[in-house]
């Protein structure tokens, strides 16, 4: 019974082995065994190209084409607040301010 146990342990450490790279470098995994790696998307903002306020005082923005509300979502963005001078939008926790006309004119 112990040979039987010896010689089952025998084959399995040699396919276990037989299946590394002898000529891989030391602590080196395969890439279908190594853990998965997580990509890093940086998502672009959305453009903002006009602000409509009618005369009841909703507004709405044009981003990248589109016309939008408050509520609405554009390029995978939720848009929190629009007024006649900027945008607010977020994605996750972040949030970005979009305007038309920076407040610092350069001369």
């Amino acid at each position: 019974m112990a040979n039987k146990s010896l010689f089952l342990l025998l084959a399995i450490s040699s396919v276990a082995v037989a299946s590394q790279d002898p000529t891989a470098p030391l602590n080196w995994q395969s890439s279908s065994k190594s853990t998965s790696v997580k990509k890093v998307v940086h998502a672009r903002v959305p453009n903002l190209q006009s602000i409509v306020c009618g005369e009841n005082e909703k507004c709405f923005a044009i981003l990248d084409g589109q016309t939008k509300a408050k509520g609405d979502k554009v390029a995978g963005f939720n848009i929190q607040n629009i007024n006649a001078d900027y945008v607010t939008v977020s994605r996750g926790n972040k949030m970005w301010k979009l305007e038309l006309f920076p407040l610092e004119v350069k001369q």
